[in-house]
């Protein structure tokens, strides 16, 4: 694709799709809606795990009228940003061109200013040069976290600024444009599934863990109709019946009211313990009830149930990852001992089956609440990750501190973003070559778990070209299973590119399917086409899958209660 060809060599590109008219979804087929799930940090062998040992869940429910791919990958790597750009866009990071939330770009400059809140990332409120001019080097981090809100302690992100909670000054700015700054929509190079199915006359909605998640709107800023992102590393609070009406009062439901934060933090939010992160996920699923009952996400007005909807879960991740329950979680029967997994095989933790019940039965509600509404046999639900959490055997857990690999590189590196992996960006692109000389050293392999490195030709073979495309890594680390980049306790991570990060679980059901294991390797790239297909749209509108050949999920289309 030209377009996209020349995105690659710029420092930003916003392609664009057609005018959003109406062009109806074929009303030949059964499906109807589509309700897309991430269960955060969900492997695999979590879910086959949790159908074996509770057969009477709601997620052993849709299996039985669905189909389970035992071999589903996501995005390498394998974070937040990239997983769900691959389930919702179809494309890799090489497409895409979201690496990260935080990453570094050689060809932008860096925010007008930055949040009081945290530490800056890189030198904010220096001069931004109106182009680029000879012996001028440009490049700046992109952040595109919580760091971007209007007032990150609240809930709502703070004020609203463009119709956003987001402030333009903590945004990265583009030397090409007179410095404006850069939305996080306006960064990405794809089309959405958003957009296509709104093209063709749908209602979409979206529900995330940061305001900056507003890209899923896609490249033309329209793909969302009802979005909502309410900020997860916010100072916690009390939430109230108003706000969650749908909360129910019996386990494995938290107690949201009166609130017990003891441990919370600006720094980690809602993440700090099991039952704050519950807390915080039953807004997006107060959101999904809604819209399911025909309303907006806030229930303040009348809305069509969304063709195309969904949310993420986050508490089976912060299960994952946290070391103990967290203060004001102590006494209750769960927290005891050490979270995440028991064993190699990877038994969930009385505190990890806490994370996982409470999702199963949010899930419940949202299946009861679309057979009320009486288009459960009409919705396609697909419940997936946008990544693992690594290392499921916690005794090869190895935390590195002391500001690896950063340390180590000094004045060669400009930015890295190293959590069980690293992608590193050079301050001198040319030095590539004396980096990985460095990092080859076996000290050097030793000090950061190397497993291996790619840089140069090896890049290429797997990703773009770094002196090409300014935002891809000039050398990114894989590092052994077992490897976080924490001087802390948490027991795992992920963004790396180890089995444990990638292998994740992908589940499609709706009634009439006929119960299903695929085990062919198959991506969370594939999940984009198929919803654009089971809705009666070609998948190649969808510019990743055009780009990158993706094709619809082996045996879904066909296994649809109806035919195309």
């Amino acid at each position: 694709m030209k377009r996209l060809a020349t995105c690659l060599a710029l420092s930003l590109c916003v392609l664009t799709i057609p005018t959003l008219l109406s062009a109806q979804i074929s009303p030949t087929h059964k499906v109807s809606h589509v309700l897309l799930i991430s269960v955060d940090g969900l492997h695999a062998l979590d879910l086959t795990n949790y159908i074996a040992s509770h057969p009477d869940s709601t997620l052993a429910q849709l299996s039985s009228s669905g189909i389970a791919y035992d071999n589903a990958s996501t995005s390498q790597p394998s974070d937040s940003f990239p997983g769900l750009t691959a389930l919702v866009t179809g494309g890799s990071p090489t497409t895409a061109g979201f690496w990260y939330d935080v990453t570094y770009n050689h060809q932008t400059s860096p925010p007008k200013s930055t949040t009081p809140y945290i530490a800056a990332v890189g030198t904010p409120g220096g001069p931004c040069p109106g182009s680029l001019t000879p012996g001028r080097q440009v490049g700046g981090v992109v952040e595109y976290d919580e760091a971007i809100d209007s007032d990150l302690k609240q809930l709502s992100g703070g004020a609203l600024v463009n119709g956003m909670p987001i402030n333009p000054n903590f945004l990265p700015r583009d030397p090409f444009n007179n410095c404006e700054p850069i939305y996080p929509h306006q960064y990405l190079r794809v089309n959405t599934i958003f957009e296509v199915v709104k093209f063709h006359g749908g209602y979409t909605a979206w529900t995330d863990k940061h305001p900056s998640y507003e890209w899923t709107k896609g490249p033309s800023g329209f793909g969302v109709d009802d979005f909502y992102g309410p900020e997860i590393n916010s100072v916690p609070v009390a939430l109230s019946s108003t706000m969650l009406p749908s909360l129910p009062t019996t386990a494995p439901f938290p107690k949201c009211t009166p609130v017990n934060f003891v441990d919370s933090t600006v720094d980690d939010g809602w993440t700090t313990n099991l039952l704050n992160i519950q807390c915080y996920d039953f807004t997006h699923v107060q959101a999904v009830l809604n819209q399911i009952n025909g309303l907006t996400h806030d229930g303040s007005r009348r809305a069509p149930i969304p063709t195309l909807f969904g949310t993420n879960f986050q508490s089976v991740s912060v299960g994952e990852k946290l070391s103990a329950c967290g203060t004001s979680a102590a006494g209750y029967p769960w927290c005891a001992g050490q979270n995440g997994y028991t064993d190699v095989l990877g038994t969930a933790s009385a505190g990890l089956t806490s994370e996982l019940d409470f999702v199963d039965a949010s899930l419940g509600l949202m299946v009861a609440a679309l057979q009320k509404t009486g288009v459960y046999n009409q919705t396609l639900i697909i419940v997936g990750a946008k990544h693992g959490q690594s290392p499921v055997d916690i005794t090869k857990r190895k935390g590195i501190g002391n500001g690896q690999p950063g340390t180590l590189l000094g004045t060669y590196e400009a930015f890295d973003i190293s959590d069980d992996g690293s992608l590193i960006w050079l301050a001198d692109q040319t030095k590539t070559n004396d980096v990985v000389k460095l990092l080859s050293e076996p000290s050097s392999q030793a000090t950061l778990g190397i497993q291996e490195i790619f840089a140069g030709p090896a890049m290429l073979d797997k990703f773009n070209n770094p002196l090409v495309d300014p935002r891809t890594p000039d050398i990114v680390l894989k590092t052994n299973t077992g490897v976080i980049f924490t001087g802390g306790s948490k027991l795992a991570e992920h963004g790396g590119l180890n089995e444990d990060d990638t292998h994740v679980a992908l589940l499609a059901s709706m009634p009439g399917i006929a119960a299903k294991h695929v085990k062919t390797y198959v991506l969370n790239q594939q999940v984009a086409p198929s919803i654009v297909k089971a809705l009666g749209i070609d998948p190649s509108e969808l510019e990743a899958v055009q780009e990158e050949g993706i094709t619809t999920l082996p045996s879904l289309i066909e296994s649809l209660p109806s035919s195309f």
